[in-house]
């Protein structure tokens, strides 16, 4: 074979293997009420919806990248990705992309229980029962291991293949969620470098994942961490044990002073667990990506 003909194949061959080359799909003409995407996942054996929102320049057409935040429970929260509460003007470009569980009303509820808990807890499992009124053996703590691989091999790798994307990746959830970030944020091994911790749930495996997450601030006076963002978050008016935990890690990882995480937190005044979601998602999006 001649030299330029091999040239021009190897070339060619380089250019449509190339993840940065490849076709992405283009948002436009998007039913912004309807989701982007169902996952099904072979690791969790559950099917997630994908709601998204690009920045007002997204185009194909060019070869900018941006940073993606991961929103957990995005079925509930897509709504206000594009808002009148969050000041996209103060912002950097960052692709917003929610997940949700597919399924409804309890078996929702069923599934965040799941997913979201860092560990089995059969004590919770049994309260949480008594609470919805459902059968024994219904609610299963402990999935998050699972989920987080998830996300690794399935939902993460699917937007970077179909959207352009970077490797800053950040993941923020509120409740359930906000322990499911807490978790990452302690385990993910730099796989998420922003965090937004949200009205966390610490009152599940307080100790057995609170306790040992102070110890940890407490103890190791250095962490071998990328440059990583944090924002931590309560509303004043939610359950004294929620907002007390909130500010006992807050506080215990303020104190730590790990020279490459940058912390903030904020108790919003007046504010309940459900009314604060919106405003939790913007402080979450000014502290992680606000514009220098």
């Amino acid at each position: 074979m001649k030299q330029p003909n091999l040239l021009f194949i190897t070339f060619s061959f380089l250019i449509f293997c190339n993840p940065l080359f490849s076709q992405k799909l283009d948002p436009k003409g998007r039913d912004f009420f309807k989701p982007d995407h169902i996952i099904k996942s072979e690791i969790t054996n559950k099917d997630y919806l994908i709601h998204m929102s690009f920045p007002k320049n997204y185009s194909i057409q060019d070869s900018i990248t941006y940073p993606v935040l991961y929103v957990l429970d995005g079925k509930s929260t897509f709504g206000y990705f594009e808002s009148s509460y969050i000041d996209f003007e103060k912002i950097e470009d960052v692709i917003l992309v929610g997940i949700s569980h597919k399924v409804n009303g309890m078996k929702s509820k069923i599934n965040r229980f799941n997913d979201y808990t860092a560990y089995r807890d059969t004590i919770t499992d049994k309260r949480i029962e008594k609470k919805f009124d459902v059968e024994k053996r219904t609610i299963k703590t402990g999935g998050a291991v699972k989920f987080l691989e998830c996300l690794k091999k399935e939902i993460v790798p699917f937007i970077e293949q179909h959207y352009k994307t970077n490797s800053d990746r950040g993941i923020s959830g509120h409740s359930l969620g906000g322990l499911f970030t807490a978790y990452c944020f302690l385990n993910s091994d730099n796989y998420f470098t922003r965090f937004g911790i949200n009205s966390p749930s610490f009152q599940l495996n307080e100790e057995i994942f609170l306790e040992p997450a102070i110890d940890k601030f407490t103890n190791n006076k250095t962490w071998n961490i990328e440059p990583t963002k944090v924002f931590i978050s309560t509303g004043e008016n939610e359950s004294p044990m929620m907002v007390s935990n909130m500010i006992k890690f807050s506080l215990y990882l303020k104190k730590s002073n790990y020279e490459n995480i940058e912390m903030n937190w904020k108790i919003y005044r007046n504010e309940s667990h459900t009314s604060v979601i919106p405003f939790s998602l913007n402080g979450t999006l000014t502290n992680l990506y606000g514009k220098e």
